[in-house]
């Protein structure tokens, strides 16, 4: 089978693709023909060295296709059955753990670049009704997130108030669940086309935070001084103070992202005041995932994906993520 790995200590240009033996189906295992992936910053991160895994290491977390292989023990799935997997194979209900959070795809262990890929069974779930292989490759890492954050987190309700940040995959997902669930959306980002492709999915007020640096303070603005009631926070240290700033009492932060950066200053006399949550959000469970899909079932939501890229040119997938000049998921086909 063909396969993309990378070479230790990581970059674009230690990236390969070759042929290995195709795997075989264990106890307990499904043989999945992989079709299509999608690329996530935790991918970024496997392939450039930022997380550092084993030579060769085949990356992607995420992927959907069509299932060829059922091994002894199995009776959730048959063949031909089509699948999606789970960002955390070992997580399939409750809490995060230690060990639920353990061997991910295409960093503990061997993920999805791969026309074959033979894994147990509870790590998949199926593909929301009538999606193609590339929409559901969308969901496993991004659209989970945004999911709990939102919905298993901060528990949000009809006529809350959403703060969302940038257009990544999670920020874009969050629009779209917010909106379904009755929520008033209030999204930034540094680019007017970006802005107003958010407005077309739905989002109620448009922040360019490159103009409006004080961008916190204008979203609780716009709620009439009371403040937003959560906010998905993908920045990091560079963003987290403007978030508290929008944040109401009592408001809900999931903090997602370290774009801008691993450590910072934050403003913990603010956030005492107003009774903020500021709460870690690592993806989600099996069990999360699969009432995600349930309410993307019933909503009709459609994911946005940018383009994609044969598994052969991997490494410009990589590099169109890097640009910043994609709006929504980008994906692989194999």
């Amino acid at each position: 089978m063909k396969v993309a790995a990378v070479r230790a200590p990581g970059g674009l240009d230690k990236m390969v693709v070759e042929s290995r033996p195709e795997p075989t189906v264990g106890l307990g295992q499904i043989l999945v023909r992989v079709h299509a992936s999608s690329l996530n910053f935790h991918d970024l991160a496997v392939v450039t060295g930022m997380i550092k895994a084993a030579d060769g290491r085949i990356p992607m977390s995420d992927g959907a296709g069509e299932i060829v292989g059922v091994g002894d023990g199995v009776s959730t799935f048959k063949t031909g059955d089509h699948v999606l997997s789970t960002f955390f194979p070992n997580w399939t209900c409750g809490g995060p753990k230690r060990e639920r959070l353990a061997g991910v795809p295409g960093d503990g262990v061997d993920g999805f670049a791969a026309e074959y890929v033979a894994m147990s069974a509870d790590g998949f779930t199926r593909l929301p009704k009538g999606w193609s292989f590339a929409q559901a490759a969308t969901l496993p890492c991004a659209a989970l997130t945004a999911w709990r954050a939102l919905m298993v987190e901060a528990r949000i309700k009809p006529g809350d108030v959403v703060l969302t940040q940038g257009t990544g995959g999670v920020s874009i997902f969050a629009v779209q669940f917010a909106k379904a669930a009755g929520a008033t959306v209030i999204a930034t980002s540094s680019s007017d086309e970006k802005l107003a492709r958010l407005k077309q999915l739905g989002a109620d007020h448009l922040i360019n935070y490159k103009s409006e640096p004080q961008w916190g303070r204008a979203a609780a603005a716009l709620t009439d001084g009371r403040g937003v009631d959560a906010v998905v926070e993908v920045g990091g240290p560079g963003t987290l103070s403007q978030s508290i700033h929008a944040c109401g009492i009592g408001g809900h932060i999931s903090l997602i992202g370290v774009l801008t950066g691993v450590a910072g200053e934050v403003p913990t006399a603010l956030a005492m005041s107003k009774n903020v949550t500021i709460k870690g959000v690592t993806v989600g469970s099996r069990e999360q995932q699969q009432d995600m899909i349930a309410a993307i079932d019933a909503n009709g939501i459609l994911p946005i994906v940018d383009s994609s890229f044969p598994l052969d040119q991997i490494a410009a997938a990589f590099r169109h993520q890097v640009s910043q000049k994609h709006f929504g998921k980008i994906c692989l086909a194999l």
